[in-house]
């Protein structure tokens, strides 16, 4: 079982924007490790949970913990039934929208890739959600900037696999999110924070967002 904080490490990512440069983009760096170090259950006697969850889950059902990224430093991670699927550590994470899909009987992971959302082709991702049928999770984790390419078809897909925030999703909010093809209504799995100046933590962004919980294993 691979714990969240041993996996993902701490460690600046990626090309610093000039709001984020050097003891600014430092001390976010630090406190996010603090943020995960506080997380890290390393105390002698202590069981860690799968993906470090602060409570295991029952039976048929799979733990995840999914983190955005901090400003455009760190990088997000998604974790899923103890396995770190992205994160800055396995040096597959990217600026825009980082999402793995997962076969939801089995836990399986299926796929993993990152989409620019600020200067690439949009039609990339409308090309991969429209591959996800109904037997898989979608997990998703936001890194600086996931909406300058958001476009009316994809806010609807994301819609349409339980989304209830990203039909409103704009230039460097956060979110993070488990959604499926086939839920009856809004996903219990999502986090959302606005780009605000007169809110935001990280100067240009706002914080980072965790989501973390047990999802019910799917039966056909």
């Amino acid at each position: 079982m691979l714990g969240l904080h041993g996996d993902l490490g701490c460690k600046v990512m990626d090309v610093r924007n000039k709001s984020v440069e050097g003891r600014n983009a430092d001390t976010l760096n630090a406190g996010y490790c603090t943020h995960l170090n506080s997380k890290d259950p390393s105390s002698p006697g202590v069981v860690r949970n799968k993906c470090d969850l602060s409570k295991p889950c029952p039976n048929n059902f799979f733990a995840f913990k999914i983190l955005s990224g901090a400003a455009n430093v760190v990088g997000p991670s998604v974790c899923f039934e103890g396995h770190m699927i992205m994160s800055p550590v396995k040096n597959n994470v990217g600026r825009g929208l980082n999402i793995a899909l997962v076969n939801g009987s089995t836990g399986t992971v299926l796929r993993q890739s990152f989409f620019d959302m600020y200067s690439g082709d949009p039609m990339l991702l409308v090309k991969f959600l429209k591959e996800v049928t109904e037997d898989m999770l979608v997990l998703v984790a936001s890194y600086d900037d996931p909406g300058t390419k958001m476009n009316d078809e994809l806010r609807e897909l994301f819609s349409n696999l339980g989304s209830s925030y990203a039909k409103q999703l704009g230039f460097r909010d956060s979110w993070v999110f488990l959604g499926a093809k086939d839920i009856k209504s809004n996903s219990p799995f999502e986090q959302f924070l606005k780009n605000d100046p007169d809110t935001n933590k990280y100067e240009g962004w706002p914080e980072l967002l965790e989501l973390e919980g047990c999802v019910p294993r799917k039966t056909f």
